[in-house]
């Protein structure tokens, strides 16, 4: 599975933020906000900050996609 956090790109704009303000607010790199740029895996650990920070849900700033198969195709 891949992992998508679109939901909190979005999130950020809707509070006027910048990556570097959620590394500020959520005590997080700018190493991990770059590897969720880029869909990589980042901890729960680090997700928890986020949504602390934030004030939401897990699922308010990332989703699960599931990988094609080959009887989707």
């Amino acid at each position: 599975m891949a992992v998508s956090y679109k939901k909190l790109w979005k999130l950020l704009i809707d509070h006027d933020m910048k990556k570097k303000d959620l590394c500020r607010v959520a005590d997080v790199s700018n190493y991990t906000i770059t590897k969720m740029t880029k869909g990589e895996n980042v901890t729960v650990d680090t997700l928890t900050k986020i949504c602390a920070a934030l004030n939401c849900d897990i699922g308010d700033i990332m989703e699960l996609i599931p990988d094609e198969t080959k009887g989707d195709k």
